[in-house]
């Protein structure tokens, strides 16, 4: 198959799934399930490199999203960017010959999709990117690598919003290979939304709707120098008129000196996906470093702060939910005065695709029904 060529099913095939950290769960889940709903007769296979290793981290979304038990357990755990990749092509290359699939699909930018695609392209095996044409423009980020190496790769391109398919085509990608399909983590999230709604897990912490801040930091720029305490400091002061709820990372909760918190900061445990929805749903705001969580907060319309200098999520800032911060800890003062500011102000609806059908979408390309009217009322003009 040459790169120009797309991928097509020849009758019953060999599907092969792989996730290895907390958010991949998350936009497979709705993949996994429509695919096999659609294609009962073939062979799907779904490997867990466990690149995410904590349960909190890991298993209790596999049980919350009802995603099957993995057929394979590489158990790669924590390391190095270097070893954790090596390890993940180490013990995936015997599945990948064992199993012979026809096709692998990948999601995100993870290490693991990293190692998966360098395999599966040496082996001669077709592979598909979910979340594909995401770029930062920041190569410094490891992610930014493994998403340009990953969509190279790939004969199935699926992508979730438009500047995804500029990246692409800008990087003289085959417009056949691309799809826009929606964005998959959306599909969960919109399942889940009625079971999410009525938990109002804040009430656990004695806070009520509206009335809290929500933060998540883990990469290692933030946390594994001195803008953690800086960030830490700032939050203290936002908590005197806003409380803080963080749910912490393992690698940021052993950087953090309880003793110079605020007692209006809640530090709470890594939260499982229904708790953590809950929690952004009843927020008043959300402070973050991550990705998903800013795609998150855009379909729910929550006003979002991203503590980074760029974000390979645009759409999110053009929608009108997302403010980058930049790197700068000192403007989490900045929250309350926006907030303020934005008072009475209605939510932005969702990008184009986030409607909780992407997963369909895929299924139409990947069963050769390009052409479904579903698809073309999502692509709005694009191939």
């Amino acid at each position: 198959m040459t790169k120009s060529e797309t991928f097509t099913v020849p009758g019953a095939v060999r599907i092969l799934y792989v996730v290895g950290a907390r958010p991949n769960f998350v936009k497979m889940a709705p993949v996994i399930a429509e695919l096999r709903r659609r294609r009962p007769d073939d062979h799907h296979v779904l490997v867990h490199t466990g690149q995410h290793y904590d349960p909190l981290m890991s298993e209790i979304f596999l049980d919350e999203l009802g995603v099957p038990a993995p057929d394979y357990l590489l158990g790669v755990g924590s390391a190095s960017h270097a070893v954790q990749t090596a390890r993940t092509m180490d013990r995936i290359e015997p599945v990948l010959q064992s199993e012979r699939p026809d096709l692998v699909i990948v999601p995100g930018d993870v290490n693991s999709t990293l190692a998966v695609a360098l395999v599966a392209v040496k082996l001669g095996i077709a592979l598909a990117h979910l979340e594909a044409g995401l770029r930062s423009f920041d190569r410094t980020m490891p992610e930014e690598i493994n998403r340009i190496v990953a969509d190279q790769f790939s004969e199935l391109l699926f992508v979730h919003s438009p500047e995804a398919i500029d990246n692409l085509c800008a990087e003289g990608l085959a417009t056949e290979r691309i799809h826009f399909v929606g964005n998959t983590m959306i599909d969960s999230l919109v399942a889940m939304e009625a079971r999410f709604r009525e938990l109002h897990v804040s009430r656990t912490l004695g806070l009520k709707a509206g009335e809290y801040l929500l933060v998540t930091l883990h990469r290692p720029a933030l946390v594994d120098g001195p803008l953690l305490r800086e960030a830490l400091h700032q939050l203290n002061a936002v908590s005197t008129q806003l409380p803080v709820v963080f749910p912490v990372h393992p690698r940021t909760r052993a950087r953090i000196d309880d003793r110079e918190l605020s007692p209006h900061v809640h530090l709470i445990e890594p939260a499982g996906y229904l708790a953590f929805l809950s929690l952004q749903a009843d927020a008043a705001a959300i402070l973050t470093d991550s990705g998903g969580v800013q795609e998150e907060s855009t379909y729910l319309g929550l006003p979002c702060f991203t503590l980074r200098d760029n974000t390979e999520r645009p759409v999110t800032v053009t929608s009108g939910t997302n403010t980058l911060l930049g790197m700068e800890p000192a403007r989490i003062a900045d929250v309350l005065p926006a907030l303020a500011h934005r008072n009475g102000t209605p939510p932005p609806g969702p990008p184009s695709a986030w409607d909780g059908h992407a997963s369909e979408r895929v299924a139409d390309v990947v069963c050769g029904d390009r052409d479904a009217a579903v698809l073309e009322a999502a692509t709005a003009g694009y191939a």
